[in-house]
């Protein structure tokens, strides 16, 4: 028996991760056989048992792929950012915008929640403490008023991730999208030194 090579092993579960994302979105996770995702990508029961383990695995492991892509955007508008306010404004809207893309909301605002209970804890931690490191440097630079940071980070985290779930489940996603982006709006402005009510916010629009 010849033994397969690692490259034909990584290629094997990247074409079983690929045909999850995509019968995923266009079926759901609950409406998609193991013998449908096997049959797209031409392999047999075998390979996803040894690559995932069983298809609540598989479901997992499309879910840390779609994370670690959203986090690489979002860090790449903190990156690009020409001041740290705006940027930090831009993602956390981009957040919410993100639970509209097909993928995102179906495999891991709907799926993983109700199957997995979510991302997973390492997940939510890195998010997390991306956050708290970006408002620690606001906090710094005078931007934000002085307070905990982690605290402040998983508030507005924990907030994000129900906000965009309830874009998510929403029929008219957009209509709460908008809500949602005018809600984030007063919360952040209540983020800044010496911020009043009714101030303007700082920053590009």
């Amino acid at each position: 028996m010849v033994r397969r090579t690692r490259a034909a092993m990584e290629e094997t579960r990247a074409l079983l991760l690929e045909v999850a994302r995509q019968v995923f979105t266009e079926r759901g996770y609950a409406d998609t056989s193991m013998d449908d995702l096997t049959a797209q990508a031409g392999l047999t029961r075998g390979a996803l048992y040894h690559h995932f383990g069983d298809k609540k695995g598989l479901l997992a492991a499309v879910v840390d792929q779609i994370d670690a892509e959203m986090d690489e955007r979002l860090r790449t508008i903190s990156d690009t950012a020409e001041d740290a306010w705006g940027g930090f404004r831009r993602r956390c809207r981009a957040y919410l915008e993100m639970a509209l893309e097909p993928q995102i909301q179906r495999i891991v605002l709907r799926d993983a929640r109700a199957v997995l209970g979510g991302g997973s804890p390492e997940a939510q931690r890195h998010c997390i403490d991306s956050m708290q490191r970006l408002i620690q440097d606001l906090i710094d630079q005078g931007v934000v008023a002085n307070a905990h940071a982690q605290a402040l980070a998983a508030l507005i985290y924990g907030s994000l991730a129900e906000a965009a779930v309830w874009i998510a489940e929403a029929e008219d996603g957009h209509s709460r999208l908008a809500q949602a982006t005018a809600a984030l709006e007063l919360l952040m402005q209540g983020m800044l030194n010496g911020a009043q009510p009714g101030s303007a916010v700082p920053g590009p629009g």
